[in-house]
């Protein structure tokens, strides 16, 4: 049985959950104990497309690589499905293509489409009514109240901090399970946001490195009344710096021996994508006599 995300939240555990953008990713944050992943939007636009994430990629793009994910690992799963990628139907068809792949949250957001990363300008938000109108669809269209509705509003950007609080919660009465505030701009904000959701439903903070927000460690996020801090760019920062850095020895010197870059050896490359058991099946069924 796969471990539940609504259960370690009703738990009071505080969930800390690392962005996977490809399945490298997935494994490696799979193998570390976190409570959930989170698959980012962003990582996936530029990891499948080599594209902004400005509402390029498609529903079909980004429910198979949640489903590869999702079946691919052990962790819950939280996922980014920007706007609902199109209308009404779109929602409800997203989110039961998310459920079906195996997905244990979706994340909606109020942005008008095409949407863009939460941590860039120029972002603009649909009215309020129709905001809400996602989230009632997203609530219907699941078949389990295990899958978890995540309800963003990127409303505090352009129309301040007052708006977006409004809006997060006329989300969480539209049954949202999860309630995420994008972009807060100070401690001052997380706390107040915490202060005055906290008794609606459970909140999200998105922390991400020389972003919109400071960075907040999680014992301060949880005192504010937070329940989930997520990293979308803790792995695809990481990679493409050690990608870049490895990638210019090899140019420099012609050879990776000496490389300072820590790096996976070809064993626990084999190990990482599961070569015992190709290597077990073929004893068994291949080669019995080998």
């Amino acid at each position: 049985m796969p471990q539940m995300l609504r259960s370690a939240l009703a738990a009071g555990d505080f969930i800390v959950a690392p962005g996977v953008f490809e399945m490298f990713s997935a494994k490696i944050a799979d193998r570390m104990g976190f409570k959930a992943l989170y698959m980012t939007g962003y990582g996936i636009s530029a990891s499948h497309l080599g594209l902004a994430d400005a509402g390029l990629v498609t529903y079909r793009d980004m429910v198979e690589r949640a489903r590869t994910i999702a079946q691919g690992t052990a962790t819950p799963l939280i996922a980014d499905a920007d706007t609902g990628f199109g209308g009404l139907v779109n929602v409800r068809e997203t989110v039961r293509g998310y459920e079906a792949a195996g997905v244990q949250a979706i994340q909606i957001e109020d942005q008008e489409m095409p949407k863009k990363c939460g941590h860039t300008p120029n972002r603009r938000v649909v009215p309020l009514a129709d905001a809400v109108k996602r989230i009632e669809v997203a609530v219907e269209a699941r078949r389990s109240s295990d899958f978890l509705i995540v309800a963003r509003t990127d409303a505090r950007t352009a129309l301040g901090v007052d708006e977006a609080i409004r809006r997060a919660r006329a989300f969480a009465k539209a049954g949202a399970d999860i309630l995420f505030v994008e972009a807060p701009e100070s401690e001052a904000e997380f706390a107040r946001i915490g202060n005055e959701l906290g008794g609606e439903a459970k909140l999200l903070a998105n922390m991400v490195p020389t972003g919109r927000s400071p960075m907040l460690p999680a014992e301060k996020l949880k005192g504010f009344g937070f329940h989930i801090a997520i990293y979308p760019g803790a792995g695809m920062g990481a990679a493409c710096a050690a990608l870049e850095s490895a990638y210019a020895y090899l140019r420099k010197n012609g050879s990776l021996e000496g490389c300072p870059v820590p790096s996976f050896d070809m064993q626990r490359l084999h190990d990482l994508v599961g070569f015992a058991d190709i290597w077990e099946f073929e004893r068994r069924h291949v080669d019995p006599q080998g």
